[in-house]
Formats: C-alpha cells, structure tokens, sequence
C-alpha cells in the first residue's frame, strides 16, 4: 500500500503554519509562571496604605499563578529605595514593586533620583484609588474646615502635619493645603503611615493627610476626627464627611492611587500574565467588597492603560509639586 501523502497548496500551507504557531504560543501564555518565589517590594514599612494593597495583590497571585509570593518591606528615602532596588532587579519576574502615586512624584521633588521613574521600569497594572483624608486628633477644638484654618491662623507656628514620608501624595496634599488655605504648618514626615497616624492621636502633631485606607479604621472607632475628604465626591466609606471642594476650597482635588510595576525589560508575557491575573481576582466581589471596607476601589487596567496613566500623573503631581514649592535633599 503506497503512503498516503496529503498535498496542500502554499496559501493552504501558510495557514496551517499560522494555526499552529498561534497554538503553540497560546500554550506557552497559559504556562507556569517562571518565578518561585515572587518578591513584591513595598518600598515603605509595614501596616501603612501602600502595605495594605500590596499584601491583598500578592495573595490574589499567590493563588492565581500558584507561586509564593513574599512581601518585602525596604523603606528609605521617601520610598526610593525600595523603588531603585526593583529598577536594578534582573527582568524576569522574581521581583515586583508595589508604589504609590509617590513613584511619579520623586522627579518634581527630589533633586536627585537613582532612576527613572517611567523607563526604569515596567508598568504592569493599577490597583487601587483612595481618597486621601483630612484628619485631626479628637483633642483639637475644630470640627470642619473653615474652623481648622481659623485655629492655625489664631496659633502661628504652633500647628504642625504629619505625612507618611517627605515627597508623598500625603505631603503633598498638605503643601497644597498650605498654599490655597493661606496658613502656615510645619512639615512632620514619618517613616510611614502608622508612627505618623499613632503621633497624630496623641496630640504630638495636629493635622495630617493620609490615604484612607490606613485611617478609616481610627475614624470609625472615634480615635481622629475626619474633616474632609480630597477626591471630586464623597467617599461611600465615609458619607457624612464632605469633600474639600465643598469645605470652601474650591480648587483643591486629589486622588491617590497604588500600582504594580515590574523592572524594565520584563518579557512581555510575563507582565500580560500579572496583569491579567490582577484583572481576574481584583475584580471579584469578595475582593472588592474587602478593599472598599478599607476605603479603596479597584481600578485595574491593562500594561498599556496604565503605562499612558503614569506618564499623565508624572506631569500632574509634578504640577502640584512644583506650585508648592515643595523640594527635598
């Protein structure tokens, strides 16, 4: 019996090939990932807002991609420390930073930095947005706004805010504070949320910006006052606390968010994997239902998305940066 032989046209044979490269590579996307285990730099200490997020995205990865992956807390230099040590990373999905909008600031604020904030890395995903909070400890005799400014301008050089570290959203919003309010502060920076939020309830600092997600807790259990939230509209979380806007501050807007980035030059399969594994998970309703516990909304976006969204907050936190006046060594 003679072999049988199938003959195919060249158009026939060229799309054969294209069936099975596209398989070939659709089975090599849905692969193991490489990378056990997974470094997730959180570039601030523990317990803080960025913390928070980042521990949430790396159990959701940790059971996506089933690989372990480790929460490293290397605080330093406003966050750029832990941020350089991802920058100087091998590419190959060992090791993730999880940064706030604090990451796009360093430029506008720092006079010098050990990298570049947008072609040092990666961008993988956003994760979250939160409103940052105006706060006050229960011991301060002012209950809005309006009473805040009035109290700072009544005792000159004697009201001071914290922030979670110098160059932050946190700081930042307090500069902006300072400059559209007319008042005088002096700058506290901390090394992260929870040293700067434990000083603020006793007393030691009077005011401070922070990213709900490390303070809502304090606000329920009546351990901070609350006077204003920064985003366009009231939190869910925190429905009777007006906006700035509505507070007599008309112009004064702000958002924080949290992201996930990856060092430059990571294969573009392995960044197409996280994010989507981000997608997936963050989106369920268990998870959102935990992070708007904690004041956050997830805001997943694809590696492209959020590439052209950093680039855009580079410019519009620089912006707030600069009109401050707000420098540092």
């Amino acid at each position: 019996m003679k072999p049988f032989r199938l003959s195919l046209t060249p158009s026939a044979r060229a799309v054969c090939a294209g069936l099975l490269f596209a398989m070939a590579a659709g089975a090599g996307a849905a692969g193991p990932y490489p990378a056990n285990p997974v470094r997730m730099i959180v570039p601030y200490p523990p317990g803080g807002p960025t913390d928070i997020a980042a521990r949430m995205a790396a159990d959701e990865l940790a059971k996506s991609l089933g690989v372990t992956v480790v929460v490293e807390n290397k605080a330093g230099a406003g966050g750029m420390v832990g941020a350089d040590m991802v920058a100087r990373a091998r590419p190959d999905g060992a090791t993730l930073l999880v940064n706030a909008s604090a990451h796009v600031i360093y430029p506008a604020i720092f006079k010098e930095v050990s990298f570049d904030v947008i072609d040092s890395f990666t961008p993988v995903t956003q994760l979250v947005q939160v409103p940052l909070t105006l706060l006050v400890p229960t011991s301060l005799p002012v209950n809005n706004v309006r009473e805040l400014i009035a109290y700072i301008k009544d005792h000159p050089g004697k009201v001071a805010f914290a922030s979670a570290g110098n160059g932050g959203a946190p700081h930042l919003a307090g500069e902006l504070f300072k400059k559209v309010a007319g008042v005088n502060l002096l700058h506290v920076p901390y090394k992260g949320s929870s040293p700067a939020l434990t000083d603020l309830m006793g007393g030691q600092v009077q005011v401070m910006f922070d990213s709900m997600t490390s303070s809502l807790s304090f606000v329920k259990a009546g351990k901070l006052k609350a006077l204003a939230v920064t985003t366009p509209e009231r939190s869910s979380m925190l429905p009777d606390v007006p906006t700035m806007k509505e507070s007599g501050l008309p112009s004064y807007v702000l958002t924080n968010w949290y992201g996930l980035w990856a060092p430059k030059g990571t294969p573009p399969a392995l960044v197409a994997q996280l994010a989507d594994a981000l997608n997936t998970r963050f989106h369920s309703a268990a998870i959102t239902q935990k992070l708007n516990a904690i004041g956050a909304e997830p805001v997943i976006s694809k590696p492209e998305d959020f590439s052209r969204f950093v680039v855009k907050e580079k410019d519009s936190w620089g912006a707030i940066a600069r009109d401050s006046g707000a420098t540092m060594n």
